[in-house]
């Protein structure tokens, strides 16, 4: 199956793309394989409607991954407040169980509904009981994490499907949220037509697509989030392509605080903790990584910005620890500080001088982790997003599968190195052949075309482009 997987060309879809065969291709004492179905940035819909529309596949998948690496057994790991989703699981896991024999060891785990339950340490924490040490993987406490389409991709590679389409929440200000199946490479303006056109500030819809062109990342005074509004990025352009990454797209006026929060520059957030922090540490207790015993602390950082404390190396190599799920920057901090800025700058610059992570200390949770959890309705409130959570069903009527004229490829859709075209311009392909292959020795997935047509491009972007017959 693990080979099945690599030549499919799965990779984690919850957002970090690391290439799913070497995942699962462990060894050592391996207790659990966990299916992170929290789905914890707001407004995002895609793996709960997945859960609900295919439970018994997902359930039969989650067993063979058991098997085929040896675990002692499988948790699906769901919010309780998606109970459409835990009803169709339960009733799932109970006919797989009926069949099997011995039965099937396929479980569900409930969690509440606070941020960042999808994290991946906190996760693991939740359903074993174990932390992650610093700088460490599940895979050190015995468990391997799946995000739900993942794990879908991985059933679809089982019946012999690579990985060409890919499941997209569209939402925030459009006519009709929904979540929707597309092929990779779609240009995002045509996810963003299938929801009804934009619908912000008295635009209508009607000119989804003709950009500015100012590259402030606006379109029409509205601003296209890709991803989650806590950890995702906004979007130069319409034209830009969904990949295997792609979980969301949310539409914001382009006043929206929340967007203008998200274009200040790193220059800025240093000069603000120099000018504005007070040291109050909210940002720190609130922090889910310093919940879980890390030793990082954002108000550390900020002082150490703030008044240039070079010596205070700790403060600053802690960067490595953070996880960049903006608790800091868009719950705790009552000044709109970004602590999460700050550490992401660090980090890139300690990692581009050669720097590395010096922290690995195996700490005990605080005692103040479950009273310190984010409420997930008042974090929406707090981002402004109130009016934009609302359901997004699931469109995935092979009729009405989106078919662009012209796909994107990327070579870049997965951790490790980006892959390496194996097509010429001018060559005719089929959906599901075989476009760029990992380089050899590499880290690495390969990729398929999701349409059938012919190669017209392998452009500087690092994309292979194909156009509809």
């Amino acid at each position: 199956m693990i080979e099945v997987v690599r030549q499919a060309g799965v990779v984690g879809a919850g957002g970090a793309g690391f290439p799913t065969h070497v995942k699962l291709d462990v060894r050592g004492n391996l207790d659990t394989v966990i299916v992170n179905g929290a789905e914890c940035e707001p407004l995002l819909r895609v793996d709960q409607e997945l859960i609900k529309m295919h439970a018994a596949e997902l359930v039969e998948t989650l067993a063979l991954c058991v098997s085929t690496i040896g675990a002692k057994r499988g948790v699906f790991a769901v919010k309780k407040k998606n109970q459409a989703a835990c009803e169709a699981l339960s009733a799932a896991i109970a006919s797989a169980s009926m069949s099997t024999s011995p039965p099937n060891p396929i479980q569900l785990a409930i969690l509440g509904d606070y941020y960042p339950a999808g994290d991946e340490q906190l996760l693991v924490y939740e359903v074993t009981g174990k932390a992650v040490p610093e700088g460490g993987l599940p895979l050190h406490v015995g468990a391997v994490v799946v995000n739900v389409e993942t794990l879908w991709n991985i059933h679809q590679a089982v019946k012999g499907v690579p990985v060409v389409d890919t499941y997209v929440t569209v939402t925030g200000a459009v006519r009709q949220p929904i979540t929707v199946r597309a092929a990779i490479g779609t240009p995002v303006r045509e996810l963003i037509k299938a929801a009804g056109g934009i619908s912000a500030d008295g635009d209508d819809g009607s000119h989804v697509g003709h950009g500015d062109g100012d590259g402030d990342n606006t379109t029409n005074n509205v601003a296209i989030i890709h991803g989650g509004p806590m950890m995702g990025s906004l979007l130069a352009t319409l034209d830009t392509p969904v990949s295997k990454l792609t979980k969301g797209l949310i539409v914001l006026p382009g006043d929206h605080p929340l967007v203008r929060k998200m274009k200040q520059p790193a220059t800025a957030a240093f000069s603000r903790a120099a000018s504005s922090c007070c040291q109050c540490r909210q940002c720190t207790d609130l922090c889910p990584r310093y919940l879980l015993g890390h030793s990082l602390a954002p108000h550390m950082m900020m002082r150490a910005a703030g008044y240039g404390l070079i010596g205070d190396t700790t403060a600053w190599t802690t960067a490595f620890l953070c996880s960049e799920c903006g608790v800091c920057e868009h719950f705790a901090c009552t000044a709109s500080l970004s602590p999460r800025l700050l550490y992401k700058t660090v980090k890139n610059r300690l990692a581009a001088a050669g720097v590395k992570n010096p922290h690995h200390d195996a700490d005990t949770p605080r005692s103040a982790i479950a009273e310190h959890r984010v409420p997930t309705s008042r974090l929406i409130w707090r981002l402004g997003l109130t009016a934009y959570d609302v359901a997004a069903p699931l469109v995935e009527d092979l009729d009405l599968l989106l078919r662009p004229a012209e796909v994107r490829i990327p070579l870049k859709q997965n951790a490790g190195a980006p892959a390496t075209p194996v097509v010429q311009v001018g060559e005719q392909v089929e959906r599901g052949r075989v476009v760029a292959e990992i380089p050899s020795g590499a880290l690495g997935a390969r990729h398929h075309a999701s349409i059938s047509g012919k190669v017209t491009a392998i452009n500087a972007a690092g994309e292979v482009v194909i156009s509809r017959d």
